[in-house]
């Protein structure tokens, strides 16, 4: 069985994975905004509402990860020779901007209930919502967290980093109602809409710079660049290596560079001592597109001549 072939067998059962996980999000988050729509008609709370718009965000952002890891499965064809693993970065920046319009929605809409404050009603049921809601979203990160394990896929991560801080907004929620309800500290309820709204910023800016590095072909991380050469350099035939390029699309990568050997090698030698560095990078990088470029010890590109 060939590298690409396996890869492709990967990815179908990655694929399995990663369409039920983007359908068990976009389900929790209607379910959970649903709650949390008629939570907030009765008790009025702020801190529901910040939490309502979040979960209205999470379905919104869902739904188009899903489509987006749809779009990304989807395989190599004569037009797309490279795949459609860009997909999951464009989804990422639509999650930004509209995350983004959240955030704002939200420091507006606390920072006038500071101003004019309002009493949170039935805040037992608030808090029963918010308990359903922490209970069904630790379910789903750790679904997530399953896949994301088995697949790397970057659009289930960052879903699974919003759903993560949902947990996080929830208890702050929580926290909110019973000060507002119990103690008459009524400012609590917009100061956690604020916090939302901190939490919500944070999130765009991982969620942004993620899909803006694969997007403009960011290389990989260092600690992967030096571990790719590290392999390289470990066979006693290859005397160098240069022009590493590497970039990231989904759930592939692509590495590209070129290997010093010796000159008087034959081109089958040549080609198998290629086959024996792609095979060792593979082992480490299973979903890489590898290209190796064989150039003679102390060979001297054109471009590097112009250079000397």
């Amino acid at each position: 069985m060939t590298p690409t072939s396996q890869f492709d067998r990967d990815v179908a059962g990655h694929g399995v994975l990663m369409r039920r996980v983007a359908v068990a999000a976009v389900s929790t988050a209607a379910g959970l905004a649903l709650l949390k729509a008629i939570a907030f008609i009765l008790t009025n709370s702020m801190a529901v509402m910040a939490s309502l718009a979040d979960s209205g965000l999470d379905v919104f952002a869902s739904f188009i990860n899903l489509l987006a890891v749809r779009a990304a499965l989807t395989p190599a064809d004569h037009e797309h020779r490279f795949g459609h693993g860009k997909a999951e970065p464009l989804a990422g920046l639509a999650q930004s901007a509209f995350i983004a319009g959240s955030a704002t929605f939200l420091v507006i809409e606390s920072i006038e209930r500071i101003i004019t404050p309002r009493p949170v009603e039935h805040g037992a049921i608030g808090l029963w919502v918010m308990a359903i809601s922490i209970v069904a979203t630790i379910v789903l990160v750790t679904a997530q967290q399953v896949v994301v394990q088995r697949t790397g896929s970057i659009a289930i991560g960052a879903d699974r980093m919003h759903y993560v801080s949902d947990v996080l907004v929830n208890l702050g929620v929580i926290f909110g109602i019973v000060m507002a309800t119990e103690f008459g500290i009524t400012i609590a309820d917009p100061l956690v809409g604020l916090l939302v709204a901190v939490v919500l910023a944070i999130g765009v800016v991982h969620v942004f710079r993620q899909s803006y590095d694969q997007l403009m072909d960011h290389e990989l991380p260092d600690a992967d660049r030096e571990r790719i050469k590290n392999i390289i350099l470990t066979h006693a035939g290859v005397f160098d290596m240069h022009d590493l390029r590497t970039r990231a699309a989904g759930l592939r990568s692509f590495i590209q560079f070129h290997i010093e050997l010796d000159p008087a090698l034959s081109l089958y030698a040549a080609h198998a001592l290629s086959d024996a560095v792609e095979a060792d990078i593979r082992k480490e990088y299973p979903s890489a597109e590898i290209i190796i470029h064989q150039d003679p010890e102390g060979f001297e590109a054109p471009e590097d001549l112009a250079k000397s």
